[in-house]
Parts: C-alpha cells; structure tokens; sequence
C-alpha cells in the first residue's frame, strides 16, 4: 500500500474510534449494533484494513452518522461541501436526545438560515441517509 493510502486508512480508524467513544460505545456494542466482527472491527480502527462501501455504510448506521462521511474520510467519494454543511447535519444526526422529527425540523432551520453554495442547492436532507 502507498503511504497516503496507509494514512488515509489510519485517519478513517481513527475517526470511526473517536466517534464511537463520542457515542460511548464499546467496540462489542459497535459490532453488536453493526453485525461487523469485533476483531475486524479493532483491525479498521488500528488502519490494517481496508473496509468496503458496504462495511462503511454499517459502520456509518451503527454510529448513527452518514456514510458519506466515511465515504469521503475512505476517498470513496470527494468531499462535497467545503462550507460545512454536512458537519453541522452531521452533528445534529448525531444528537442522541432529538428523535427524528426534530432533527429533520433542525436541519430544515439550518438550511433555511443559510444561502445555498454559489450555484447550487443544498443536499436533500436525509435523502442519503434511507433508514434514518
């Protein structure tokens, strides 16, 4: 593996492990959460492993966060808004005291309070995020 691949793998761990222990989760309750072997899972946090699209969109539904984030933190994707808006969704997405009618009704705030990006129009609010 070339070395930004190696360190693009360990930022990714590193993410993932900070954002479970933001969410106060061991690494068995991600597994739990995720159906994802707790070795394997111990493997993606340390960077040895390369998870695929689909282990990153479980990793993404357990942690309760959006799989594009983890798409872009992997260079699945490139990042599609240098303003912020997906951490600012992302935080509320992640706010374990709102249920889902009041964080999509924070997110519609949000967007309604900002100008869309020259040209273009903010993203669905949860059209990415199915089974939210």
């Amino acid at each position: 593996m070339a070395d930004g691949v190696e360190q693009r793998l360990r930022d990714l761990g590193e993410f993932i492990r900070n954002q479970r222990e933001g969410a106060r989760l061991s690494l068995r309750g991600l597994s739990s959460r995720t159906g994802i072997s707790n070795p394997y899972l111990s493997q993606i946090e340390r960077g040895l492993r390369k998870p695929s699209a689909e282990i990153l969109q479980q990793i993404a539904r357990g942690l309760a966060i959006s799989a594009e984030t983890l798409y872009e933190r992997a260079g699945i994707l490139d990042h599609r808004d240098p303003n912020g808006v997906p951490d600012v969704v992302e935080a509320i997405h992640r706010a374990p005291d709102l249920d889902d009618r009041q964080k999509q009704a924070l997110i519609e705030v949000y967007h309604s309070m900002r100008r869309p990006p020259e040209g273009g129009t903010f993203p669905a609010d949860g059209a990415s995020e199915a089974g939210r």
